[in-house]
């Protein structure tokens, strides 16, 4: 590593989705002259692919390919951002080193769901401790005996409050350990743990196009990274002036509550997935690009999308402008999502994404939204087949249960549907005495 290369941030992970999105967004501010600072890659577990970016000196080709308004874009980008990788299992010493790099300012971190974990067996003196969590208190103690500021905490984990849950399992770590009240105050006043949500479909290694896009950058590139063009990152915390990323441009979100771009994303683009693919499934189609080709399904789409999910959200612009870009990204002629990789648990997806606008609608309009009620009779239909994927014993009930006797599992749903039956019981039979054609008809009438 060259005398000049700063090393301003330190990221856990190196996989494909913080390749797409955050090591972009800095290789973007440093190419605007935004940004001087560059990012130190650690591998989080003992298996992983820090040796592979050192042989390419931190450098690969992310490929941005989607629709945006209305328009195909596909952007390529020779990606210069990462400085070097650590594996800590090898080179402890250079991972713990890094404390004392006054430069050092924000920590990134994607370690899956799984990551943020207090497993409380491990030592300080591990070389290095196992979990996520624990490594980074191995870290932060090091930071604050040498006196050092603190960090701006990013992670990037698709749990809710993921920044309290890790800020929680290092205080856990700090007591195992007895690292003393200094240090639990340290980690309290110079460190800004941010709760995070991101969003950007991350395609990863393309195997099937390889060889096309050799030719394209014209060598041999083993990190090669695809994604969408949409994406968004919203952040609980106010760093806009260390981190200028809305002034490159960017749909970063600082913000002061996550929890309303949580709703939005949960409601419409995953509650969108969940209450299309089941009914479209039985329709015989099976990837989401062929669903938003099919006129009669993404009509039926759209219905649950504009006039029943975004209403009972409130109808604001925001809302209805990402619901848009909603159907932009479903009809993304790069990426080929399977509607039976969706359709995975499905019942408790259901319960998480579509359920509530079901009962807020009926609560503001006194009756049931038509197309959501109808993709819970797609949703019971679609469980009668062998193609559901859930738990055995919820397969074994949705299979063999009647509607009525669905609608009344409340350990299922968390409300009671009772009210629903009727409605729920017609549009099934409609579903299994006329198929689906006719059903999806009916609803869009």
């Amino acid at each position: 590593m060259s005398a000049q290369v700063k090393e301003t941030v330190m990221q856990f992970g190196e996989g494909g989705f913080l390749r797409g999105f955050v090591d972009y967004f800095f290789h973007k501010l440093r190419e605007k002259g935004l940004y001087d600072g560059k990012i130190v890659v650690i591998q989080p577990i003992e298996k992983g692919m820090v040796d592979l970016l050192n042989q390419q000196k931190g450098e690969y080709n992310l490929f941005l390919r989607g629709i945006q308004d209305g328009e195909v874009v596909n952007e390529h980008t020779h990606i210069t951002s990462i400085s070097r990788g650590i594996n800590p299992y090898t080179n402890f010493e250079d991972y713990m080193a890094l404390a004392e790099n006054p430069d050092l300012r924000v920590i990134v971190s994607n370690t899956t769901e799984a990551g943020i974990e207090y497993l409380g067996t491990e030592k300080l003196s591990d070389a290095p401790a196992k979990s996520y969590p624990a490594k980074l208190t191995q870290f932060l103690y090091k930071r604050f005996q040498t006196g050092l500021k603190g960090f701006i905490l990013l992670p990037c984990e698709l749990i809710d409050n993921n920044a309290d849950n890790l800020k929680a399992c290092v205080l856990k770590y700090a007591d195992l350990w007895e690292l003393g009240q200094d240090f639990k105050n340290w980690i309290e006043k110079e460190n800004d743990f941010c709760n995070t949500l991101v969003d950007r479909i991350v395609t990863g290694y393309p195997r099937d196009e390889v060889e096309a896009l050799t030719e394209q950058i014209g060598y041999t590139d083993n990190l090669i990274d695809t994604a969408e063009i949409f994406h968004l990152w919203v952040i609980e915390g106010h760093h806009e002036d260390e981190l200028p990323f809305n002034k490159a441009g960017y749909n970063i979100v600082w913000t002061d509550d996550a929890k309303p771009y949580k709703k939005r994303k949960v409601r419409i683009l995953n509650g969108g997935h969940t209450s299309m693919v089941l009914g479209a499934y039985l329709y015989g189609l099976e990837t989401v690009g062929e669903c938003l080709k099919n006129e009669t399904v993404s009509a039926f789409l759209k219905k649950c999308l504009f006039e029943e999910i975004v209403p009972t959200l409130g109808n604001t612009e925001t809302d209805k402008n990402f619901a848009k870009a909603v159907l932009d990204r479903f009809s993304n002629p790069f990426i080929k999502h399977l509607l039976l990789s969706i359709a995975l648990n499905s019942v408790s997806k259901f319960q998480v994404r579509v359920l509530p606008t079901i009962l807020e609608y009926k609560e503001q309009n006194g009756t049931y939204p038509k197309a959501l009620t109808f993709s819970m009779a797609a949703l019971i239909a679609f469980y009668r087949t062998d193609k559901a994927n859930d738990g055995a014993e919820i397969m074994e009930f949705m299979k063999n249960a009647s509607v009525e006797e669905i609608l009344k599992r409340e350990d299922y749903w968390h409300a009671d549907l009772t009210e629903m039956i009727p409605m729920v019981e017609g549009f099934y039979n409609l579903i299994q005495e006329k198929g689906m054609a006719e059903a999806y008809q009916a609803v869009l009438a």
